[in-house]
């Protein structure tokens, strides 16, 4: 946290200057009968890591404004995580007033989370320089990067994580949807399963649940048989894809209504013989790599819990265990 007391001056040239607050010198000097208190800012009055400035104003007055509160980041960084009610002013003389602080510190890169309650505070921060970094449901990520070398800040999440499923039973069929959504929607093209990971859902995890909603089919994960890698799919963003093969444990399909036109078990090859597979390759090679594990012996990646010496967190590596 920033724990440091400041007094801003201001040099001929104009640039601030600060230095480290004695209060009892302040108590003692001319301008203290003048001086105006704004108190702390209300994201910081509960905290004993508060900070403030006192800046100059006219008449020899000075005035204290409270830096805004601050943790540092492993990267030579801090981020400011918003909470109580603010109005604009006192956000914005705390805010320059830290930039300044921040600047002499030698910080470099600046993080502002700020919840959806003080959206207010959007405008006068990205006219202070700062620029949207990405968004949630609850809040939206500010940043600001302070020296005049390169900005090294990394950027917003570049991919999203989708899975397909191959799951085919004992009589070798194929389990197929329809979908009432999106780009298939009524051409009755039979494709395989498929869906995006919800935040932090392992690709096993979300392929079992992605089949169980769409055909309510229950699975056992066996493999990631492979994956694509395909840019400007949604928003702009890059796709990762991973193409997995599931064991069934059930057989009697219920299909999700909100999502699903249809759902079925369907011969292997009724399902190749569809014109629309044969154009689209992916589906070609997902039904390839599914029936080249199931009757040639081909291996894929399965999952492997492991530890790490930075979390107690466990976290999986898909590999081929063949060699090891």
């Amino acid at each position: 946290m920033l724990r440091s007391r400041a007094l801003v001056l201001f040099s001929s040239s104009g640039n601030a200057l600060l230095r480290p607050v004695n209060r009892s010198h302040l108590r003692s000097s001319p301008f203290h009968k003048s001086h105006r208190c704004l108190g702390k800012i209300s994201s910081m009055s509960n905290s004993a890591n508060s900070s403030s400035v006192v800046l100059p104003m006219s008449n020899d007055e000075r005035e204290e404004v409270g830096l805004l509160d601050a943790v540092d980041d492993i990267h030579g960084g801090v981020i400011v995580e918003l909470k109580g009610p603010m109005d604009c002013k006192t956000f914005v003389s705390s805010l320059r007033a830290s930039l300044s602080h921040w600047r002499q510190q030698g910080i470099r890169g600046v993080w502002i989370k700020l919840p959806i309650e003080l959206s207010h505070l959007v405008q006068p921060a990205v006219q202070e320089g700062f620029c949207y970094h990405h968004a949630e449901p609850t809040y939206l990520m500010l940043v600001y990067w302070i020296p005049v070398s390169e900005n090294t800040l990394p950027i917003n999440a570049t991919h999203r994580v989708c899975i397909g499923a191959f799951v085919m039973n004992e009589k070798r069929e194929v389990l197929v949807v329809q979908e009432k959504c999106g780009i298939l929607r009524g051409s009755g093209i039979w494709k395989f399963p498929t869906g995006v990971l919800e935040q932090g859902e392992d690709i096993f995890a979300g392929a079992i649940r992605e089949v169980k909603e769409e055909t309510g089919i229950e699975t056992d994960f066996l493999e990631v048989l492979a994956f694509r890698q395909n840019h400007g799919a949604f928003f702009g963003k890059s796709d990762l894809f991973f193409v997995c093969m599931l064991l069934p444990l059930s057989s009697e399909i219920h299909k999700q209504e909100s999502e699903i036109e249809a759902a079925a078990w369907m011969p292997v090859e009724e399902f190749a013989a569809q014109p629309f597979v044969k154009k689209h390759e992916l589906l070609k090679y997902i039904l390839d790599l599914g029936l080249a594990k199931a009757d040639r012996n081909y291996s894929g990646f399965t999952p492997l819990s492991i530890s790490s010496a930075f979390s107690e967190e466990l976290s999986f590596l898909y590999l081929n265990s063949r060699g090891l």
